[in-house]
């Protein structure tokens, strides 16, 4: 069957983010155009025609990769419910994402972009744009939840969701570097712990 022009430009799009996403793992700030379009199967001018340019496929190739943890499940949850719960749930999902045998990859993956991304000032600005972005998404998880007899705000939410992010990350690295062994009990203690007044700030 003939795709039609929509579903071909589609389909060109995601060959290129993939291509992307493999070349940038390998090279990281060397990444070329010409290789990621020749991965493809594409033409140098197919990226500008789709993306614009070298930048704006590299930061969709981030947003495409961008909240690896399915977190459907929990924001399926009931208005108003523990905050405790919430977050604990998260921290066993970060756990679960760094003992996954593909996590090296990811890991390196990561930094090549952050390679990339600090050695290109227009990058690195859309980059961080996008990081906000995805905060804001985690921070809803956290909106709206219980905690201490009152209801956590959206400005509550993100800097809980900016703690956990760094938090969770940094011990997740550990475990995917083989340097700590974690357990699922520490996780979520650790992430609860920031739960207080002094991160979530005032209502």
């Amino acid at each position: 069957m003939r795709l039609t022009r929509a579903e071909s430009k589609a389909a060109n799009k995601r060959a290129l983010i993939e291509a992307a996403r493999e070349v940038v793992g390998r090279e990281g700030s060397k990444a070329k155009l010409e290789d990621i379009a020749e991965l493809a199967g594409l033409t140098t001018g197919a990226i500008y025609s789709l993306f614009g340019g070298k930048n704006d496929l590299m930061v969709a190739m981030v947003d495409d990769y961008t909240s690896p943890l399915d977190l459907r499940s929990i924001e399926a949850a009931e208005p108003g419910m523990p905050l405790e719960e919430v977050v604990a749930e998260v921290a066993r999902r970060f756990l679960r994402m760094s003992a996954d045998p593909q996590a090296a990859g990811k890991l390196l993956f990561e930094t090549r972009v952050l390679d990339l991304a600090l050695n290109d000032p227009e990058l690195l600005g859309k980059l961080n744009a996008s990081i906000r972005s995805t905060e804001v998404d985690f921070a809803a998880l956290f909106s709206g939840c219980e905690y201490g007899g009152a209801t956590v705000t959206d400005g509550q939410a993100l800097r809980l969701a900016r703690a956990l992010k760094a938090l969770l990350s940094g011990l997740g690295q550990g475990v995917v570097l083989g340097a700590h062994d974690v357990s699922e009990e520490f996780f979520v203690e650790t992430a609860q712990a920031l739960i207080t007044r002094r991160v979530l700030g005032l209502a």
